[in-house]
């Protein structure tokens, strides 16, 4: 399998398919309404509206295994994301992003590295892995910031 290959659906449900697909800069961040960094919301908001046209699209990821950090129901997330922080880019449907029930989607991220070289199970809400067009995969990890400039320059290195 390949993340061309992952089937992830939207938050709300329905048919689509949110899965990075080729040609399309994706940054995957497994989300949370109820954590320190939740703010990061406002950030990857901000990196959407800034490149939202140029074939880019943040994909948040609700997650509910960081001391229970994402409990509410796809409706009360939807709403949180909307109304507390603009959100605008897709989510998807709660998944797990380790152990034995980890989502496809992160089965197919986990052993890339970040820039420390760490590789292995998401140590936290707001880790981050963009997507490029190519198929190249980087890794960030929590407690970079959306708009940090590794991330910005693996974003616009991405886009071209």
């Amino acid at each position: 399998m390949t993340i061309a290959d992952v089937q992830i659906a939207p938050l709300l449900g329905g048919a689509d398919n949110l899965a990075p697909r080729p040609g399309i800069t994706t940054l995957v961040v497994n989300v949370a309404s109820k954590c320190g960094l939740t703010p990061q919301y406002e950030g990857l908001e901000r990196l959407q509206e800034k490149y939202g046209d140029r074939g880019f699209t943040v994909l948040g990821v609700p997650c509910n295994q960081f001391k229970g950090q994402e409990p509410g129901t796809s409706e009360e997330i939807a709403e949180f994301c909307s109304a507390t922080y603009g959100v605008t880019f897709p989510l998807t449907e709660k998944v797990e992003v380790n152990g034995p029930g980890r989502h496809p989607l992160y089965a197919e991220l986990v052993d890339v590295p970040d820039a420390e070289g760490y590789t292995g199970d998401i140590r936290w809400n707001f880790e981050k892995f963009l997507i490029a067009p190519d198929g190249r995969i980087s890794r960030f990890d929590p407690q970079t910031q959306p708009e940090a400039e590794p991330v910005i320059a693996a974003i616009e290195s991405a886009l071209g």
